[in-house]
């Protein structure tokens, strides 16, 4: 395996990193009480990836399997337990601990410890998950058809 073709071309270096502090407000609180932070968005990384931290409490959340056709998912446990779905079992997995979905796979996630945990999901290419995030505050508001509808959207297939 090589490098890929250059994404910087100028002659001279750039002044553009940017700094997330851990002690920011989050972007998102979701209904269930889960904290999400962007710490990097599809489009602030010109669609390279999507780096987000999900901090759940200790009330049963999460995401049933499913899989995405047009990216990877990636799970960093920060702290807690989380539940990951590998296609086959719930695994229990804790600080440290990190899955890798490409896409296609069968995943999904929940917290069922009775105490908080928090994570950091990666995706691979950033698509715009942000939207996706901030539409699941309105599921109980869609009918059926429109639920299927903004699930198909956001590239998420659930299972039967």
């Amino acid at each position: 395996m090589s490098y890929p073709d250059p994404l910087y071309t100028a002659s001279d270096a750039a002044v553009s990193a940017t700094i997330t502090r851990a002690d920011g407000e989050p972007d998102l609180v979701r209904t269930s009480g889960t904290e999400v932070h962007y710490l990097a968005t599809g489009d602030t990384t010109g669609g390279l990836f999507g780096l987000y931290r999900w901090s759940m409490g200790p009330g049963r959340g999460g995401a049933d399997p499913h899989f995405h056709r047009t990216m990877a998912e990636s799970f960093y446990i920060l702290s807690g337990t989380v539940r990951i779905y590998d296609g086959e079992e719930w695994v229990d997995a804790g600080v440290g601990d990190f899955a890798h979905v490409p896409p296609g796979g069968i995943h999904g996630f929940s917290n069922e410890s009775g105490a908080p945990a928090s994570m950091l999901i990666h995706f691979a290419p950033g698509a715009p998950r942000e939207e996706y995030f901030e539409g699941l505050n309105q599921l109980n508001e869609m009918s059926p058809e429109e639920r299927a509808e903004f699930f198909l959207a956001h590239d998420n297939n659930f299972l039967d």
